[in-house]
């Protein structure tokens, strides 16, 4: 990897291409009223995949870029999860039939937060409302440092059979700097829990960029992680948006890493995971080579969406909790982002729906290409805007962004086929830019590009 082009790429501030268009494009001019409308048109053959937003943690750590509250009362989280309840009966009664759902996923927050008995009963109320085939899969964030035996039995029990793990760092000044100091031996104890209850599909989170890391310190929490055989690895890079998120003020800008560093970091930890057997997918994930989303990115069937890379090949995502946001082949939908307003719509009987966009033909060509460059790190553009009825030549003359990246030898292109070099796919979101139409390159709104 080369790092003049880290230097030259790496400071822009880019999306991470979980949507086209990104969250920041969303309007309130897609409300409830369009929601339904949607929900209520689509095909009968259609399966979907849940979100579930659970915005509660026992303490801030600092570096969090989520929407998330500290809270100490268990009644809060018990109303809320009967919100929950009466929004997920809300949207299938929309639907008006019980339609497929192939995919579940928990997200925070700390989903395990809630009563083992309230994770239970929302499960079964996912089941009573949607048909769970028997093959979904159902995963739960997990923050190692609370999730207790009895949550981890209502798991079992409930059929949960991914488990995502918040790691970040295991070097205790990092910890200590960003407020989340877990050790070692919690986490070894959490995955021992999991496996005994038959949960085996484990994922660690890992970040690197955060303040007083080195490449040294992301080495030993690689080596340490790859000691409990995790099935895939998620390695972000950290995104410092203080302005956004106040909490983030509370770390020492001075002590985070400068764009090379981060680089030397992003580089180092990608080379040890595939050193140790794993396959790099896209930009930021690992898996072993018999798990299924590898399977996935070698026969190109990978997709992208809100979690991050999935093997969930549907075109329906329906988010519940505050905050959650839903694709639907009209477009996006996101819920009031305040608890307050979130519950209050449930609780008078409508969609929390507090803005959206609604795609055209020309944003569903790009989101197309995007998400083929960001999966597989090519894309023929030929065949997609043949797909589309657009061509493939006025595409590429709009993408203006897309010049430097050729002649820098990041992008190859090869007739209508784009392909990013292997030295540089640590800057696919900069490719990817190329043919977003609404990127602001002036708002800071995103993560660095490295």
């Amino acid at each position: 990897m080369r790092t003049d082009l880290a230097a030259s790429y790496g400071e822009e501030r880019l999306p991470r291409y979980t949507s086209y268009p990104t969250a920041p494009h969303f309007s309130p001019a897609i409300g409830a009223d369009t929601y339904a409308s949607w929900l209520s048109e689509l095909p009968p053959g259609a399966s979907a995949s849940l979100y579930l937003h659970v915005p509660f943690c026992r303490e801030m750590c600092w570096y969090c870029g989520c929407h998330t509250q500290i809270v100490r009362r268990d009644e809060l989280v018990a109303a809320y999860q009967q919100t929950l309840r009466s929004e997920i009966t809300e949207v299938a009664e929309t639907i008006g039939r019980r339609i497929k759902v192939e995919h579940i996923h928990f997200g925070g927050g700390t989903p395990t937060i809630m009563a083992p008995e309230a994770f239970a009963e929302l499960m079964a109320a996912m089941r009573h409302a949607f048909f769970v085939l028997p093959s979904a899969e159902i995963a739960v964030e997990i923050d190692p440092r609370t999730l207790t035996s009895e949550m981890v039995e209502a798991m079992r029990l409930s059929g949960v059979n991914r488990a995502s793990l918040g790691v970040q760092s295991f070097d205790p000044v990092v910890q200590r700097a960003i407020n989340r100091v877990q050790s070692f031996e919690q986490t070894a104890s959490v995955v021992g829990m999991l496996q005994r209850a038959g949960v085996n599909g484990i994922n660690f989170d890992l970040i690197y960029g955060l303040p007083h890391q080195t490449v040294a310190s992301c080495m030993d929490t690689v080596r340490r992680s790859l000691e409990l055989g995790p099935d895939r690895f998620s390695v972000f890079g950290y995104a410092h948006v203080p302005a956004f998120k106040k909490h983030q003020r509370m770390i020492d800008e001075k002590r985070l890493p400068d764009g090379l560093a981060r680089h030397d970091q992003a580089c180092a930890i990608a080379n040890a995971l595939k050193e140790a057997g794993y396959v790099q997918i896209g930009l930021d994930h690992f898996a072993r080579p018999d798990d299924a989303m590898a399977v996935a990115f070698e026969d190109r069937t990978l997709r992208r969406n809100f979690q991050g890379y999935t093997t969930d090949k549907g075109e329906v995502l329906l988010g519940f909790g505050a905050s959650a946001i839903g694709h639907l082949p009209q477009g996006y939908v996101q819920n009031e982002v305040q608890i307050g307003g979130y519950a209050q719509s449930i609780a008078e009987g409508h969609l929390a729906t507090a803005k959206g966009y609604g795609l055209t033909d020309d944003d569903r060509l790009r989101a197309d290409i995007i998400e083929r460059i960001m999966c597989e790190f090519s894309a023929d553009l030929g065949d997609i805007c043949a797909r589309h009825g657009a061509e493939a030549e006025t595409m590429l003359q709009s993408a203006s962004r897309l010049k430097p990246l050729i002649s820098d030898g990041v992008v190859k292109l090869d007739g209508d086929r784009l392909a990013v070099a292997n030295h540089s796919r640590f800057l696919v979101r900069s490719v990817a830019a190329a043919f977003d139409a609404h990127l602001d390159p002036g708002k800071q709104l995103h993560s660095r590009a490295v």
